[in-house]
């Protein structure tokens, strides 16, 4: 006799069959019986309390593991409420698959339950938005879905999944099955832009190399390594290309940023966009005659802003290594040049100011100081650190250092507030499976733990899903900087002696206990007021690998004070 299987075991299997091992969701109708589904395929499935906090969670599997993310929503609201997480994809090229349960087909247009047109809501938001004709086609546009996300520029991809296929049954043995996706195929840029290169390096006065989250993204970080030891040429990581090259390594001039960028005269782009994080490439923070040289796998981004010289078309760390063997064997940049001992005094200078705000021994703390606090007690190399807030990211990018690849993950080129617990879920629930499941090469640290360092109003977004990480058994460190609002807050005085109608727009109430989330479903919070209270806690909980553990550490608020 035959065996049938249901849509929704389909589905399943179709997402086994691509090497998928764990699917973030929130279940409802229809989806349940996919969920199951995937249960009983030995997927792991991390049930959520917000679709946002899902989705970002994809996002970011699919920006560690070079495959999609992949999340599961119920049909209408439950969709709707994954477009951030969508949208934050594309905006970073992160792959990302989103399934969404749809209305049954034959109640198109009756007014059927959460009935949404959500194949074109999500398609300005994705490289392909599609449905299956048949619960045949599940596995095949399953398939197309992967590919069409990974290949060429990554980014999500959307599949509607009607609820009378998820629930009517097929022969599964008689269908043609793609098996699974292969990787992207990969190229080589034109030689004569290779060559072109190579003349602008060489004799460049102020050369400039800008390492951007597409080269972790790539893991370009050997390729760009021995370009940095060979050439000499300082480099400048942005916030998620921190790490391809140690941020300790003495050519890293991000404590100089603004002077490296004003005085550069030919800046090589190696997985980095022209977007607002770096100007936009345009004077003043640029200068007018910088010659731009950009690494991308984009055709459409060469000459996106800002007129590129010289348009490098290619997987980065095969184009990189063009580079590396049409060089001269003889050619390094002198670190005896005025360039480069001007930016040495200058991250010198900038360096000694930053230590010296770390003494500040004034209570509530300072961010720096508290920053120093947690510095000093974390690991060198056995972090995934995680970043989101307003000052919170802005300050701690210049403070933590990182010294190995695709261990940052902060607010993106989309500036998402809200990403931090579900970025640290998916991290946390990585870790251990990167080496066995992603095909290319990307590197498991089985030892690191994850620390995020959110901002109070950050937290708030998600502050839930600390329920969903204790309850997945994803132990992580989550310490909140509360300065009691968003940007800066008021003291307990000063917001009692406040009317309602008074408070500025970005006060939170004051001295608010979110450590007690943690304590309420079975992780653990600690209060902390003070350095020494702060350097306690870091030693405890860093002794601590099986609990998720919050750290609400109270800082100034910063009082009225006028946005700029």
């Amino acid at each position: 006799m035959t065996k049938t299987y249901s849509g929704a075991e389909v589905v399943a299997k179709a997402l086994k069959d691509q090497g998928v091992d764990v699917v973030f969701g929130i279940v409802g109708i229809p989806v349940v019986e996919v969920a199951e589904a995937i249960i009983s395929e030995g997927i792991k499935f991390i049930g959520f309390r917000n679709e946002q906090s899902l989705s970002y969670a994809a996002g970011a599997y699919g920006f560690l593991s070079g495959r999609p993310g992949v999340c599961l929503v119920v049909s209408g609201p439950g969709v709707v409420h994954s477009l951030a997480g969508l949208v934050n994809a594309q905006v970073n090229c992160w792959p990302l698959l989103l399934i969404g349960g749809s209305s049954d087909t034959y109640q198109q247009g009756m007014g059927a339950f959460q009935e949404l047109d959500q194949i074109t809501l999500c398609k300005p938001y994705s490289k392909i938005s599609t449905r299956p004709s048949y619960i045949s086609q599940i596995p095949n546009v399953i398939d197309k879905a992967i590919k069409t996300s990974i290949y060429g520029r990554p980014g999500p991809v959307y599949i509607d999944l009607p609820a009378n296929f998820i629930q009517g049954s097929i022969d599964y043995e008689s269908m043609n099955l793609p098996g699974r996706a292969i990787d992207s195929p990969k190229s080589l840029a034109d030689p004569r832009s290779v060559e072109e290169t190579v003349r602008l390096l060489v004799n460049a006065k102020r050369p400039l190399i800008i390492i951007g989250k597409g080269a972790a993204y790539s893991c370009a970080e050997k390729e760009i390594n021995e370009l940095i030891e060979k050439t000499r040429i300082p480099f400048l990581p942005t916030p998620m290309g921190k790490g391809v090259v140690s941020d300790s390594h003495p050519l890293c001039v991000s404590a100089a940023r603004s002077k490296a960028i004003s005085n550069a005269d030919v800046i090589i782009l190696l997985g980095a966009r022209l977007n607002w994080i770096l100007h936009f490439g345009a004077p003043p923070k640029f200068s007018k005659n910088v010659k731009f040289i950009q690494v991308d796998i984009l055709p459409e981004e060469h000459n996106n802003h800002r007129r590129i010289h010289v348009a490098l078309l290619g997987h980065l760390p095969l184009v990189v290594s063009q580079l590396l063997s049409c060089l001269p064997s003889s050619f390094n940049h002198p670190s005896t040049s005025d360039y480069i001992q001007s930016l040495r005094q200058k991250i010198d200078e900038n360096i000694a100011s930053t230590n010296e705000k770390f003494k500040d021994d004034t209570i509530p703390m300072s961010y720096h100081r508290a920053f120093w606090e947690i510095k000093k007690r974390l690991p060198q190399n056995d972090i995934v650190f995680v970043s989101e807030g307003a000052n919170t990211m802005d300050i701690a990018r210049s403070i933590f250092d990182l010294h190995e690849p695709r261990c940052r993950l902060d607010a993106g080129t989309f500036a998402t507030m809200g990403v931090g617990l579900g970025f640290a879920i998916a991290v946390t629930n990585n870790l251990p499976n990167l080496y066995n499941v992603v095909p290319i090469a990307k590197v498991y640290y089985p030892s690191k733990r994850v620390v995020a360092i959110v901002g109070d109003s950050a937290f708030g977004f998600s502050a839930m899903e600390i329920e969903t990480a204790v309850r997945a058994h994803l132990p992580m460190i989550i310490i909140i900087i509360n300065n009691n609002g968003i940007y800066h807050g008021l003291d307990i005085d000063s917001y009692n002696s406040t009317s309602l109608n008074a408070l500025p727009s970005t006060a939170l109430l004051p001295d608010i206990r979110y450590d007690l989330i943690a304590d309420a479903t079975g992780g653990k919070g600690y209060f902390v007021r003070t350095p020494q209270e702060l350097d306690n806690t870091m030693e405890e909980a860093l002794k601590d690998d099986e609990k998720v553990i919050v750290i609400n550490v109270m800082i100034q608020p910063g009082g009225r004070k006028k946005l700029v």
